[in-house]
């Protein structure tokens, strides 16, 4: 069977399983749209957890940032990985026993003011906007390639899934379909892993080929070759690094607590029926992560050993088709500087900004840009980071079917994301806004109404920055990390750890580190991005990692305000202390 019917076959699969899941399991209550009934087994809740976690960033990027960076990469793996032990561990748990809906209801009714609620809403809102943005742009990539479409009806069709599981299931809906879609992502992502390792090493296991010896037999270990052909063709050694100790440090912090402040990671536990099932829903997520996450590294840098000898110094007329396929998606590009009709990969960007094809081929076949080239730079070649998990079968000549697995698996971390994030925004707004906030006197049917025409308009917002974001997909997630970190962390962690923080406090800390972050990263990436060099930084730290500063100035602001204004209310400090008994748990509050 020919690959792109398989492709078909496993898509269409995949989607009827989800949508069937959907029908079966949709939201009949308000307890079941916004926390699936309250009673999810630990087990299932961790798969879904896991699914709603390892979105379009963990599945399609970030290996392909570990490929292209190297060393510089192994943030995003320690900080995403480090921050979810430290939400399991400090947070969740607590989270759960304390019985609410959202994360704007923990702080609306820790802090005691309707103002805190809508100031989380906004913040939430914000960084759901922000993380959406790249899981769209990654469903719209896998379409694009795998369906044959371009990137904007990719988007269009991946909206449309979402909608129908997300508006209405619910959270319900959205758990069940999670489980499905971590089995398939997760099968998906493995079984090329295997394949490669043992293609490269002999040995099946990737975690164990990656410092295996590479059957070339040169004797070296596959990461000892990829740091001498990179070094060669005038790259940084794959195992060096590139930025400094700050800016690594701090970018890994962002991560870290940018994920503990993840409101649609956060809201998984109110799921489960007591604060100790939270904790072991915790611990099965952490295994189910794992799987992948310990993969990752292997597949970064397999994929781009086999990029490397598939492309650098070869001629585009022989060129393998996964390359012209790419191509033809858009994604990658060859510009023929020096006209002799061969390929070169070396540093530095092939020609100005991503690739404008005026629809011309030129004399060896390929796709014509209209971009500037780079006068600065030898290298020929353009390759989207964020394709080479989804090319790694292509480029290593695997069986059709890993191929069409792959394009069912990338498709289902996209949408697990990005079908708990619309959920997130449209609890808020129903929810948190008109329920407890504005219309406190509505009615049950009129709030679940009001969550599913929330859910569709965010869907639409969702679209348009999935077919017009602003970076790649990491980088974008890296940004919602970052306003996470800088805004509801703090808060968070101070509702439950300080009981002398008062409602004034975390209002003007989280407004402080929110407009902090944002307004840093706003002139870097989009006001000025000519100046986005580590030499105008603040203190050598960069957009991505500014949430860290962003996040102790909250810390700052929230202590000094608290200490000059009313204490907080005694029946609030024994709110606290009762939270932090580690024992026992009531339902979500009545609704």
């Amino acid at each position: 069977m020919e690959t792109q019917t398989l492709i078909y076959l496993f898509v269409g699969a995949s989607f009827a399983l989800y949508i069937g899941i959907a029908i079966w399991s949709r939201a009949g209550s308000t307890k079941e749209f916004y926390v699936a009934g309250g009673g999810v087994n630990p087990v299932v809740n961790g798969m879904a957890t896991a699914a709603d976690w390892m979105s379009a960033a963990s599945f399609l990027s970030m290996a392909g940032l570990i490929a292209f960076m190297g060393y510089d990469a192994s943030v995003y793996l320690m900080g995403w990985t480090g921050g979810y032990v430290m939400l399991a561990l400090l947070l969740a748990p607590y989270l759960r026993k304390f019985g609410q809906f959202t994360v704007p209801d923990f702080i609306g009714t820790r802090y005691y003011s309707k103002a805190a609620r809508v100031v989380a809403v906004i913040c939430l809102i914000f960084i759901s906007f922000t993380y959406i943005a790249g899981q769209m742009r990654g469903v719209g990539i896998v379409f694009s390639q795998f369906l044959q479409v371009e990137i904007t009806m990719g988007v269009i069709i991946g909206m449309g899934i979402v909608f129908i599981y997300a508006v209405m299931g619910g959270m319900k809906g959205i758990t069940y379909t999670q489980v499905a879609q971590y089995c398939v992502l997760i099968f998906a992502y493995l079984v090329p892993a295997f394949f490669i390792s043992f293609m490269l090493t002999d040995n099946p296991i990737p975690q164990l080929g990656l410092g295996s010896a590479i059957n070339d037999g040169s004797g070296m270990s596959v990461l000892q070759k990829l740091d001498n052909t990179l070094v060669e063709l005038g790259f940084n050694q794959y195992t060096a690094g590139s930025k400094s100790t700050i800016d690594m440090f701090c970018i890994t912090m962002a991560l870290m607590v940018g994920t503990a402040g993840l409101p649609h990671v956060i809201v998984r536990f109110f799921t489960v029926p007591k604060a100790s099932d939270a904790r072991k829903s915790a611990g099965w997520a952490l295994i189910f992560i794992a799987l992948l996450y310990t993969t990752a590294p292997a597949v970064g840098a397999f994929g781009m050993y086999n990029l490397l000898n598939k492309v650098d110094d070869v001629a585009y007329t022989e060129v393998e088709p996964f390359f012209t396929s790419w191509e033809d998606a858009g994604l990658y590009a060859w510009q023929d500087k020096n006209g002799d009709g061969v390929m070169q990969y070396r540093p530095g960007t092939a020609f100005e900004g991503q690739p404008e094809f005026t629809g011309e081929t030129g004399p060896s076949g390929e796709r014509v840009v209209a971009n500037a080239p780079n006068a600065d730079s030898e290298n020929e070649v353009y390759v989207d980071r964020d394709t080479l998990v989804l090319a790694n079968p292509e480029i290593a000549g695997l069986p059709a079917w890993v191929i069409a697995l792959m394009a069912a698996g990338g498709l289902a971390a996209a949408l697990s994301t990005a079908a708990g994030l619309l959920l997130v925004i449209s609890s808020s707004v129903s929810h948190d806004l008109l329920k407890s906030t504005f219309k406190p006197d509505i009615s049950a049917k009129g709030e679940l109404l009001a969550a599913r025409l929330a859910a569709t308009a965010a869907i639409l917002v969702a679209g348009y920055l999935g077919i017009y974001p602003p970076g790649w997909v990491a980088q974008v997630v890296a940004f919602a990390f970052g306003l996470a970190a800088s805004s509801l962390f703090p808060a968070i962690f101070m509702g439950i750890f300080f009981k002398s923080m008062n409602k004034e406090g975390a209002i003007a800390g989280m407004v402080t580190g929110l407009v902090f972050t944002f307004g840093y990263i706003f002139y870097f990436k989009l006001i000025n991005p000519a100046a986005n060099v580590a030499d105008n930084w603040l203190l050598g730290i960069s957009p991505e990692g500014i949430g860290v500063i962003g996040m102790l100035l909250n810390f700052a602001v929230a202590i000094a305000v608290a200490s000059f204004t009313a204490k907080t209310p005694v029946e609030i400090r024994k709110l606290v202390d009762s939270i932090r008994v580690p024992r026992g748990a009531g339902d979500a509050h009545a609704h």
